[in-house]
């Protein structure tokens, strides 16, 4: 079982890592507003980064903005630096857990898996690199075990809404879920939105090294997992949903990766039914196909070349469109959007033999939730650490590198983001 109790040589429950970052600074108000959510009512807490003076004025911003004015007196601040060794390993043996918000993860994640495993730190991220991910658990994960740390990858709104949402329609299905099929809508306000342009470096590298994602899982040796029922067919790369009533793209994120990690581990670990999951997108109209078809021709020539990254990586307004920018969305823009995921499941009822006929039951559900990236994503990030904190009974028995749905599936993670604004629901 997860050891998660402080003491007088690891005082604090959390350490939020990279806290004066700007998804970091949204993690660090979510702490605060759930502080009582911890255990026994209590939550002992700090922030950590490379700047003592940035992890002040985010501790000032936050009482400010949550009318808490002993926050800058209560929260203690540890400056640890990815690039110290030594620092990361002062922070990780304080921490029962490191929320850890330092990406991109390829370039700035593995010192800090590395120093909570070393130093008996459990460590959730909201990464949504699958090569970081995945080489993560090749790497890590025998060790994590030893030591009895979890390691539990893509806490945001990569992949929680996605992973736990095909558990949680599996879970609602009267009979045995076989496939499901996501599709994700986002809505802005009046003013419009974007995203960090962190994302959108991520993004670059991920696509500039997809050979090498490509030769990590060639390492793992994994054999197919078994199909039930019929075969889920793949959709074009760009469709008319009668689902949603527009066009549609399959989902470039990490979700569908985490997803399959996911039914692996229920598959091989807890003789669960595999579930294929197929995940899209709505992008909207003819205009926003053109837009998107002549940004991602732009995209996928230049990501090949070294000059052609640094340009990607220079204007990113310019070239996504003004989907992605370097001040990111503001409080405004953030207040007035949402994400919706809608999964069409199908499965065999109960009474169906599951050798001889095709599955005939259909189930839909849905999960939606404030702006993605920087409300949903602490929301998601820090109920994931209360969950360890609550539940470490109804995780798996041993340490190791998980994905939320392996760490998870039989914890109440579900009813404590229905209760913060993140709703999974039957249609």
């Amino acid at each position: 079982m997860a050891r998660v109790e402080t003491s007088s040589s690891r005082p604090y429950h959390l350490v939020i890592f990279g806290a004066s970052g700007f998804t970091g600074q949204f993690v660090v108000e979510e702490v605060a507003r759930t502080a009582s959510e911890g255990p026994k009512g209590s939550l002992k807490w700090a922030v950590a980064g490379r700047s003592k003076q940035k992890l002040e004025k985010v501790l000032e911003q936050a009482a400010g903005a949550l009318s808490k004015p002993e926050l800058r007196a209560e929260v203690d601040i540890i400056v640890a630096d990815v690039g110290e060794p030594d620092s990361l390993a002062a922070m990780c043996k304080q921490a029962v857990i490191v929320l850890n918000c330092v990406g991109p993860y390829r370039f700035y994640g593995e010192p800090v898996v590395k120093a909570c495993v070393e130093n008996g730190a459990h460590h959730i991220d909201i990464s949504g690199e699958p090569q970081f991910l995945e080489g993560m658990q090749l790497n890590y994960s025998s060790q994590a075990a030893e030591k009895g740390v979890y390691i539990i990858g893509s806490c945001g709104f990569d992949s929680i809404p996605a992973d736990m949402g095909v558990l949680y329609t599996r879970d609602q299905f009267k009979g045995t879920l076989t496939a499901v099929e996501s599709f994700l809508t986002v809505s802005a306000g009046a003013e419009g939105g974007c995203i960090h342009d962190g994302t959108w470096q991520s993004a670059i590298y991920g696509f500039a090294d997809s050979q090498k994602l490509q030769n990590l899982r060639r390492k793992f040796n994994h054999k197919p997992l078994p199909t039930v029922g019929t075969k889920l067919k793949r959709r074009g790369a760009l469709f008319y949903c009668n689902e949603l009533q527009q066009y549609s793209v399959p989902f470039m994120g990490s979700d569908p990766s985490v997803v399959k990690r996911t039914q692996r581990f229920l598959t091989e670990e807890c003789q669960a039914t595999p579930v294929q999951y197929g995940a899209y997108a709505g992008i909207g109209g003819i205009g926003n196909i053109i837009k998107m078809l002549f940004a991602g021709m732009m995209f996928l020539f230049l990501v090949k070349f070294s000059f052609g990254r640094n340009l990607l990586i220079k204007y990113p307004e310019f070239f996504s469109f003004g989907m992605f920018s370097k001040a990111g969305p503001t409080r405004k823009q953030m207040e007035a959007s949402s994400f919706q995921f809608t999964f069409y499941g199908e499965g065999y009822t109960e009474e169906q033999d599951t050798s001889q006929e095709k599955p005939s039951a259909k189930i839909r559900t849905r999960v939606q939730g404030p702006e993605a990236g920087y409300v949903a994503t602490p929301i998601a990030m820090v109920q994931a650490a209360l969950t360890l904190l609550n539940e470490a009974a109804a995780l798996p028995k041993k340490g190791g590198v998980y994905t939320p749905g392996a760490a998870f599936a039989k914890t109440t993670l579900v009813d404590r983001l229905n209760k913060h604004g993140i709703q999974f629901s039957v249609i």
